[in-house]
């Protein structure tokens, strides 16, 4: 499955940093009928460094098998993992499917290392990472659904890098635009990206001045979403220039 030859400009992606996965996911159900795009269980492992924005680098792992494995009698003579962590294009966000296996740590502190002299904008990975106490400490945020002392190896096997995936419940197609917050992980199907983002930052404004307006006394019953009056009133005040005060 190949993506369409779809451009996503650096406008597009600072206007997705200002807008929220929960403004996101919105967006993809109320306008595109999407309600299968928020990765499930997964949690940034610093909450303080949680927020990112880039396109998709896959990464799938299927449970493994003995003999496939290091010292296995058929040992694999290529590791996608670390073909793909030495390939990673700078501002792109490695997902991983792991098949919900949080027994394992699918990376450590010396492979988020690479990923961040690579470029990479974030990790995200329905199952474990390991090395935590120092991977808190890096600069690349990190999603995962828990910790795993065990190496990947010790339960899975990585076969395919830039590859259709499934992760926590969501389908990534390599080239997807991946958005997370302290609310979570988003995943925009590639030509969504541009559209979502416009009319997302278009919500968040007009969300901004209901929220004011309810921190005024307004009812939500006729602020939020705004009625004929409310609607009125807030396109004078876009028409107005958007003044401070309202």
């Amino acid at each position: 499955m190949q993506q369409d030859d779809v451009t996503i400009t650096p406008e597009t992606l600072d206007l997705l940093r200002r807008v929220s996965s929960a403004t996101i996911t919105t967006q993809l159900i109320k306008n595109h009928g999407l309600r299968s795009r928020s990765i499930r269980g997964v949690k940034p492992v610093d909450p303080s460094r949680a927020k990112f924005v880039g396109p998709a680098y896959t990464l799938r792992y299927v449970p493994a098998r003995e003999d496939l494995s290091l010292g296995g009698k058929r040992p694999l003579t290529e590791n996608p993992a670390q073909t793909a962590i030495d390939a990673i294009p700078a501002g792109s966000v490695m997902v991983i499917d792991m098949n919900g296996d949080t027994d394992v740590g699918a990376l450590g502190d010396i492979l988020i290392a690479r990923l961040v002299f690579r470029g990479a904008a974030g990790v995200v990975a329905d199952g474990g990472m390991r090395d935590i106490d120092p991977v808190r400490q890096m600069s690349l945020p990190v999603f995962c659904r828990g910790y795993g002392a065990p190496p990947s190896f010790a339960s899975l096997l990585a076969v395919e890098a830039q590859s259709v995936i499934g992760c926590g419940g969501v389908l990534v197609i390599p080239g997807d635009i991946v958005v997370a917050d302290a609310d979570g992980v988003v995943v925009i199907p590639r030509y969504l990206a541009d559209q979502v983002a416009r009319n997302g930052d278009d919500q968040e404004q007009m969300e901004a001045w209901v929220r004011r307006k309810v921190d005024a006394g307004a009812p939500v019953g006729e602020a939020y979403p705004p009625n004929d009056h409310y609607l009125a009133e807030y396109k004078q005040w876009v028409a107005a220039g958007r003044p401070e005060a309202v």
